[in-house]
């Protein structure tokens, strides 16, 4: 029996998905993992990759990049690089986190049996789905986490749970490859256009601005309101025009009460 007659056949080439979910490693260390995170992700059909602040500026011509992608360099070539996971995500509706450490005041933490759940709702609002993973050493820092609508953790074996970066792109492609077999991103009728992450971002730090302006918001202590506040974004899944509402409304704040 060949190889691939058991590791990696399929018994016929599966169609393209209809698909634009980003995959965002963040401050990446080690050339070796971007490239075999690129060879997974086409592994699964999936080609937006997005890098924020690696360690080599480099890195996605380094040799050893290009010779762990194996054949991805196409994912490679296209790969964005950017300085900050809000530039990164900006264009995104739904930001999902890679973490099994939960959070005060952090996003809800699921495993991968809520992704099925989650295709089912990117189907029905034509969202864009990124899903972030730190570095190598220190994982996703907490305002990294905060910015996203969601956690999600791999289960492993308690005594070891830490996966490689490369493994863990690929657990997460194969498990949203599959959840989106279940539901395809195709709107069976017009829907309003969700508020990208940006969009989101923007509405959070006008109602800051608001909350300052009234005094709600202690600029020396803020706490934890911030987060909370894009946490219940987040869970009202808004449209663009709902964003623009609410921004409306803070306008109207400061406009009767100018910033001190």
């Amino acid at each position: 029996m060949k190889q691939t007659d058991f590791i990696g056949a399929a018994p016929q080439t599966p169609s393209p998905l209809p698909d634009d979910t980003v995959f965002v490693l963040v401050q990446t260390s080690h050339p070796g993992n971007v490239g075999a995170a690129a060879r997974a992700m086409k592994n699964m059909g999936f080609s937006q990759l997005r890098l924020v602040a690696p360690r080599h500026a480099d890195v996605l011509a380094q040799p050893e990049t290009v010779a762990f992608a194996s054949g991805a360099e196409d994912v490679l070539r296209a790969a964005r690089v950017f300085d900050t996971l809000p530039e990164a995500v900006g264009d995104c509706s739904r930001v999902i986190a890679l973490s099994a450490r939960v959070r005060d005041f952090g996003p809800p933490l699921h495993t991968p049996q809520w992704l099925p759940e989650l295709a089912q709702h990117s189907a029905q609002q034509q969202w864009r789905v990124a899903f972030v993973f730190g570095s190598e050493r220190y994982g996703l820092s907490n305002a990294d986490v905060y910015r996203c609508d969601a956690l999600l953790s791999i289960p492993a074996n308690p005594a070891y749970t830490s996966l490689n970066l490369a493994q863990a792109v690929q657990v997460i492609a194969w498990e949203w490859r599959k959840a989106l077999g279940l539901h395809p991103l195709a709107a069976t009728s017009p829907l309003p256009a969700a508020a990208t992450a940006a969009e989101v971002q923007g509405l959070i730090d006008h109602v800051q601005q608001a909350l300052l302006a009234l005094e709600v918001l202690d600029p020396q202590a803020p706490r934890k309101l911030l987060p909370r506040l894009h946490r219940l974004a987040s869970r009202a899944a808004l449209t663009r025009e709902e964003v623009q509402i609410l921004r409306g409304v803070c306008a109207a704040i400061l406009r009767k009460v100018p910033p001190r």
